[in-house]
């Protein structure tokens, strides 16, 4: 036998790359990989779980897609601060606003340094001011002229202060605001002798429940009897002898208050917060027979509604009567 001859019973030489009876046998490695990935739309996938649908990514996004950049807060912050201003200043004009106490003229009540929230929503609705219920008002004719005005604040405080007034959360140094208790209103007659009550429409008021201990209702200033005109007040404060209102300036409308200068009531102690509580009306006011003008009314209408029922029954029964006598005479004839 020849020198490198070999029996027809050998196996034939493989190839680099070639594998035993399998298909794509002498395909290279990459070729495959390639021809994988263009029939699927995207890379092969080698951790032995397939290959992924097309359309479908590992959290990147769609294919092409440029992920979305996520705002900055520092940007936001402006924004948002602009939107808390906005709605600060809707609630301050037209649902609610603080004020803060500067005198004891509401003692024991109010303290000086309280703040107080204050409804402006119900008079928007035409609701006025009742009985006993604690207001803040504008004022009405210079009641503020002699009192002490406090120290100015610096530049920047007095910048400060401006800007949180204007949003409702602190009193402005400009505003000539005061509160005080209603104890009349328009269609009302009050009156106070020293040494005696304060009556409204004949009736005493029992103010124990909110006038300063050791204070009298109001000797130190009598009044009365005084009719109050509609669309008018007469305050007072709790702190009778520590309280300039309607009783001391007859002279600017008699010391009423006009109902248009009212800003609105005061409905709770908000600050601070071992004093929080809510401004309710006192019992007194509510007592039998106050309210005389409205009792008086239904009264007058019932009366003018009586009389033409009477004159109409008055007038039946006359003639319900000539009739009778005619048919008797009638058969006195016959």
């Amino acid at each position: 036998m020849a020198v490198g001859a070999r029996s027809g019973h050998e196996e034939p030489e493989k190839r680099p790359g070639e594998a035993d009876g399998s298909p794509g046998a002498g395909v290279p490695e990459e070729a495959m990989s390639q021809a994988s990935q263009e029939a699927t739309g995207g890379p092969a996938r080698t951790d032995g779980e397939g290959v992924s649908p097309i359309g479908e990514t590992d959290g990147e996004g769609p294919r092409g897609a440029t992920p979305k950049k996520q705002r900055s807060f520092w940007k936001e912050l402006p924004i948002l601060i602009g939107i808390a201003l906005v709605l600060a200043l809707l609630i301050k004009t037209f649902l609610v606003q603080a004020f803060s106490i500067p005198s004891d003229s509401m003692q024991n009540t109010l303290q000086r340094g309280d703040r107080v929230l204050v409804d402006k929503l119900t008079p928007w609705f035409g609701a006025e001011p009742e009985r006993g219920e604690v207001v803040v008002f504008h004022d009405p004719d210079n009641w503020l002229g002699d009192e002490t005005q406090t120290s100015q604040p610096g530049p920047l405080g007095g910048g400060v202060q401006k800007v949180l007034s204007f949003i409702g959360l602190m009193p402005s140094a400009e505003e000539k605001d005061l509160i005080k208790r209603v104890i009349a209103t328009g269609g009302d007659t009050v009156e106070c002798q020293k040494g005696g009550p304060v009556k409204v429409n004949g009736k005493a008021l029992s103010e124990k429940d909110y006038l300063f201990p050791d204070n009298t209702p109001c000797d130190d200033q009598p009044f009365g009897p005084i009719e109050v005109p509609k669309g008018k007040l007469w305050v007072m404060g709790d702190h009778r002898q520590n309280s300039l209102d309607s009783r001391y300036h007859p002279n600017q409308d008699h010391g009423f208050v006009p109902v248009s200068d009212v800003v609105g009531r005061a409905f709770v102690v908000a600050w601070p917060i071992n004093r929080w509580s809510f401004l309710g009306v006192p019992g007194t006011f509510d007592q039998p027979g106050i309210n005389a003008a409205a009792a008086a009314a239904p009264s007058a209408l019932g009366f003018a509604g009586a009389v033409p029922l009477v004159l109409w029954r008055r007038r039946r029964s006359a003639a319900r009567g000539g009739t009778e006598e005619f048919t008797h005479r009638s058969a006195l004839r016959d």
